[in-house]
């Protein structure tokens, strides 16, 4: 036991150094976590003998559900938004092109089996998402037109089509099935999916926002527990689990709530533990010796799809919404093939192996495919995108998620100038602002403006903040409190409310307007005060 656990650590260690190596040297973080694992496989210097696809099926769909959850976790759904509808129709009719189109060219062109045709074009229908996340980020890939947007949630949802499509194959060659079951499981699958996801989604961020812990790790346990429950509740009745799980994500992952920053750092780190255990994992379950038996199709394969299957299936949605061809060109290149159709071609290995009599044939065929497209396609994406002149400077690709401003240390608040403020008229030069504290940017008539020390504030002004984030929960407990129908502080002044000398209104929510109290500020019938009450007195240094 210990033995494993000491190999599990190196590993581990080994792949968190690859990270920095990688990104020196230019090739993809994921591409050296598999090569890495290949190197201890059973062919590989270390000879580790392992070749248990059950077990490896199992832990590696463990390990998408959270890649999944945190594709949509991480997710900002106000940069998606204009993108949403053209990355949805890319994660579901573009899959479907993309797979039929693939299938066709096994059959017709390299003559393969037909079912094991459509099979392989099943398996390999999606992109990566965690390949583009990756790349996108470490490369700071800033993309013309919220492209990248477009990118993050068509490869972050798209696997739950391809995950159909290659149930639903498995199905038709392993069991005597009808049009009729065929056309259910296509229903349960969208419908148990997307419906039980939203309905997972919706109770979820209702409870969390009454749940008060002594600890943000019980919270943290909870949003775990949630994402395991969204995959499982729906695949247990036949719905899509992946479908569920990344709903679940993109929905909480865009719901403010307390904590949120503890679960960000949490499932940040969660997400690549995952991802080394995944791409390490295949890498490991590999036999490069047997390669060289599938590597003429499977070249041919992976160029058909980089050249045809996935261009045809991009300019077929994209261009009646008038998309640049540019820009159709370079979201066709980034499709990059990835751990999920490794994962769903070991899933797929009974049933193709019914057909071509071969154990590890489609395993090797996708394997291959995949490597091929990481290294390729993900190592020449940014020359790609300066090519294609679709590089932006001034579009910072981490605004694409959620987890930018809660990840980190700095927060950013905003106030509004008005005649008795003592800002009004002032050049900011001659302010006395605090030493951790700085003013961001200046909004004037709808016009942006980054201040100097020689701006002058003037009544209407927003003056948007920087200062350092505080959060302590054990110094700091928030608490709601509603002003009902008869309260007796209806029409009262805040100044007038002092129940106890450790508390204070902080905020007050009014309909669907914010009050920062003063005061003077008078309080009103379905006022909610938000009330902070410290827990223990704590010295400056602490």
């Amino acid at each position: 036991m210990s033995l494993y656990l000491l190999i599990a650590a190196c590993v581990i260690g080994a792949c968190v150094l690859l990270n920095k190596v990688s990104d020196k040297i230019g090739i993809p973080m994921l591409l050296a976590f598999m090569v890495l694992g290949m190197l201890f496989g059973s062919d590989g210097i270390l000879g580790i003998e392992y070749s248990d696809f059950p077990v490896t099926e199992k832990i590696c769909t463990v390990a998408l559900i959270f890649i999944m959850f945190y594709g949509g976790f991480g997710t900002s759904w106000k940069q998606a938004r204009p993108v949403a509808l053209k990355a949805g129709l890319l994660a579901s009719i573009g899959v479907l092109i993309t797979a039929g189109v693939t299938g066709l060219f096994c059959w017709l062109v390299l003559g393969m089996d037909p079912k094991f045709s459509f099979l392989i074009g099943s398996v390999l229908s999606s992109t990566d998402a965690a390949s583009v996340f990756s790349i996108l980020r470490s490369k700071n890939l800033g993309l013309k037109y919220n492209t990248a947007s477009m990118l993050e949630i068509e490869s972050g949802s798209n696997d739950p089509c391809s995950y159909m499509l290659t149930a639903i194959m498995i199905t038709i060659i392993t069991a005597d099935t009808s049009a009729p079951d065929i056309v259910y499981m296509i229903f349960a699958q969208l419908v148990y999916g997307a419906g039980l996801g939203i309905l997972i989604a919706w109770g979820f961020t209702r409870l969390i926002k009454h749940l008060r812990y002594t600890s943000s790790a019980f919270d943290t346990l909870m949003v775990f527990a949630l994402a395991i429950f969204s995959y499982a509740m729906p695949s247990f009745i036949g719905g899509n689990g992946y479908l569920s799980a990344y709903i679940v994500g993109i929905i909480l992952g865009n719901t403010k709530f307390n904590g949120k920053k503890h679960l960000v750092n949490f499932f940040d780190g969660i997400n690549g533990l995952m991802q080394v255990i995944i791409f390490f994992l295949l890498g490991l379950l590999s036999f490069p010796s047997q390669m060289p038996k599938v590597i003429l199709p499977a070249i041919a394969i992976a160029l058909f799809m980089l050249i045809v299957a996935r261009p045809i299936s991009v300019f077929a949605i994209l261009s009646p919404f008038k998309c640049k061809i540019r820009q159709q060109a370079l979201v066709s290149f980034v499709g990059l093939r990835g751990a999920a159709s490794i994962v769903f071609a070991i899933m797929a290995t009974p049933a193709a192996t019914q057909i071509i009599g071969d154990e590890t044939g489609l395993f090797n065929i996708v394997f291959t495919i995949v490597l091929l497209s990481i290294s390729m396609q993900g190592s020449l994406i940014p020359w790609v995108s300066r090519k294609l002149n679709m590089i932006d400077k001034d579009e910072d690709i981490m605004k694409t998620f959620t987890d930018y401003t809660v990840d980190t240390d700095i927060d950013f608040f905003y106030f509004d100038i008005t005649e008795e403020d003592r800002w009004n008229g002032k050049i900011l030069k001659n302010l006395e602002i605090p030493r951790d504290a700085l003013v961001a940017l200046i909004i004037r008539d709808d016009r942006t403006i980054i201040p100097n020390g020689n701006t002058r504030i003037i009544t209407g002004d927003r003056v948007v903040m920087t200062a350092r984030n505080f959060q302590d929960d054990q110094v700091i407990h928030l608490s709601e409190r509603k002003i009902g129908k008869g309260n007796e502080w209806i029409g009262r002044r805040v100044f007038e409310y002092s129940p106890s000398p450790d508390e204070l209104i902080v905020l007050i929510q009014r309909g669907n307007k914010t009050i920062i109290p003063r005061g003077s500020t008078k309080v009103e019938e379905n006022d909610i005060m938000v009330i902070n009450k410290v827990l223990k007195n704590v010295s400056k240094d602490q």
